[in-house]
């Protein structure tokens, strides 16, 4: 059980603090509201184009100066943008707690002076370059576009990547950068976690020096689009790619119950029998007996209107991508079986991971930052093995039985050489590349 203090300064920074003496570190981290989903059409991936220039100086700290800060006192930082938020986070010897708040600070209250269009250009080159090593040319690499953009209608949130388009990424202008920056990096959207080694008193009065003179910002606006959505595609889309890939490849997609619903759990459970380790169903039916090389499923922690529960299958040369996604259909379709020793062996791996990773600091912190962002309590995470337990086998078979059928899968195959073993496209809503 973590120890876990809550505040709220008076511009609407909400405050986490959990100590733990065991190390002489504490880890720093700070979440904005502000991911992809916060995209309107022509403005994707501003929030990863953000996470870039949050690098490039504040008006007290120079280019990279928050890096050579952290690393001359034995630390490290780092951010990432995805779908419902930005982290930022730095993990520094616990008596440097103060520098890790003050440049933080710097960079919420004092960016816009610093920002400039060489900045801006410069880091505009570095995210299409990006763009170009890990999606464009990197084999299967545009697999989350082909994804989200069939499992999620086109006016839908999610239904764009997190590092966006080529053409919106080119079109930012330094207007559109300091009007993201005034509307999402303000302290009421904001959420910061100290975790270690720290003194709560202290920390509590350290963050305030740094940070309560920083003014409350307007409330940020609705989110763009249509967030409610069916947990249905109502059919099997499909959408075949023909690319220089080594081998074929499926991702089978669903929309399932998000995050932020008790139903989340049961899916949990779920999707660790199907495709989570080599005791799975999964690993078992397909990767030993050859039908594919790797296989496995995933649902992510999404929270706008639902999530993806996610199943990729790699074969081997002479699979053809019909024969996997038939087989990975088949294990979906027998989910409704699933038997208490699965359940039981499910949550207890489950326990073992939540547990090793509350083990790392830098986890910890995120973690915090994460449940007070999202559920507007961070002692939920206390709470959440105990949700988990709670998960009886009928559960996790009415989930699947509920929403892996194929009325409500979107499946991406990308096929190796020219795809001549595989069908074409059947569905309306598919395409082909």
């Amino acid at each position: 059980m973590l120890q876990i203090e809550q505040h709220v300064l008076g511009n609407g920074l909400r405050v986490v603090i959990a100590p733990d003496r065991a190390t002489p570190v504490v880890g720093v981290n700070l979440w904005y509201g502000v991911g992809s989903r916060n995209e309107p059409e022509g403005r994707t991936g501003f929030a990863h184009i953000f996470e870039h220039m949050m690098f490039q100086g504040s008006a007290h700290v120079p280019t990279n100066g928050h890096f050579h800060h952290i690393e001359l006192v034995g630390g490290s930082a780092n951010a990432t943008t995805w779908f419902d938020r930005t982290n930022y986070f730095e993990t520094v010897p616990s008596h440097n707690l103060d520098l890790a708040l003050w440049l933080e600070s710097d960079r919420m209250g004092w960016m816009l002076p610093a920002m400039t269009a060489e900045k801006l250009e410069n880091q505009r080159q570095v995210v299409m370059n990006e763009r170009r090593e890990r999606y464009d040319n990197q084999p299967y690499g545009d697999w989350d576009e082909r994804v989200q953009s069939l499992l999620f209608p086109e006016d839908h949130p999610y239904h764009h990547t997190v590092i966006g388009s080529m053409e919106d990424i080119a079109a930012a202008t330094l207007d559109d950068i300091h009007d993201f920056f005034a509307t999402y990096y303000i302290p009421n959207n904001a959420v910061l976690s100290v975790c270690g080694d720290c003194d709560p008193a202290h920390a509590l009065e350290s963050v305030r020096h740094y940070f309560e003179s920083i003014p409350r910002g307007p409330a940020p606006p609705p989110l763009p689009g249509t967030t409610r959505i069916p947990l249905a595609t109502g059919g099997t889309l499909h959408s075949d790619v023909h690319a220089a890939v080594p081998l074929p490849r499926v991702y089978m997609a669903a929309r399932v119950p998000p995050f932020t619903t008790e139903a989340y759990y049961a899916g949990e459970v779920a999707s660790s029998v199907i495709g989570r380790g080599r005791s799975s169903r999964l690993h078992d039916r397909l990767v030993r007996r050859r039908v594919a090389k790797s296989a496995s499923c995933h649902l992510l922690p999404l929270t706008t209107g639902a999530t993806m529960f996610l199943v990729v299958a790699t074969g081997f040369p002479d699979t053809s991508a019909e024969e996997l996604e038939t087989s990975v259909s088949a294990e979906l379709d027998a989910a409704g079986d699933l038997t208490e020793a699965e359940v039981a062996r499910a949550v207890i791996g489950s326990e073992t991971r939540t547990l090793r990773a509350l083990q790392r600091l830098e986890t910890r912190a995120d973690l915090l930052s994460m449940y007070a962002t999202l559920f507007g309590d961070a002692r939920r995470l206390n709470e959440d093995l105990r949700r988990l337990r709670r998960v009886t086998v009928d559960e996790a078979r009415e989930w699947c039985a509920a929403y892996l059928h194929a009325g409500n899968r979107a499946v991406v195959r990308y096929l190796a050489d020219d795809g001549s073993r595989a069908r074409p496209a059947t569905s309306a809503h598919g395409e082909s590349a």
